[in-house]
């Protein structure tokens, strides 16, 4: 399998392009980045190839990884994000977000703005 390689000076919509037509011809493809500015380059690529091949009806899932690579005589650790076709659902299949609705928050979660009351201050 071909391994997009991104910089941090990647266009982010042309590595998304790259993306969208390897998951079109093969299903899966490999994205490797190092260093945070091209793991972000990476990142946004993703969400933006979400989004060209949703207009074909394909959604995509992205699995993130360390991947040791060499380079010249020194070894790195990228990241590696594997991006895949997300398989159909089974029939009759409904997920809490196909009806709008979420889950409640759980035990450790809060909704985004409220604040956990600090002990010991007045």
């Amino acid at each position: 399998m071909e391994i997009l390689k991104v910089s941090a000076k990647s266009r982010s919509t042309a590595v998304a392009g790259a993306i969208a037509g390897v998951i079109r011809e093969s299903g899966h493809a490999e994205v490797q980045a190092i260093g945070a500015g091209a793991v972000n380059q990476a990142v946004k690529a993703v969400a933006i190839a979400r989004g060209y091949l949703a207009e074909d009806g394909i959604d995509i899932i992205c699995i993130p990884s360390f991947t040791e690579v060499n380079i010249g005589d020194q070894e790195r650790t990228a990241i590696k994000l594997t991006v895949e076709r997300r398989p159909e659902p089974p029939a009759g299949y409904k997920s809490p977000s196909s009806e709008g609705e979420r889950p409640p928050p759980g035990e450790n979660e809060r909704p985004v703005g409220t604040e956990r009351p600090a002990e010991g201050r007045k």
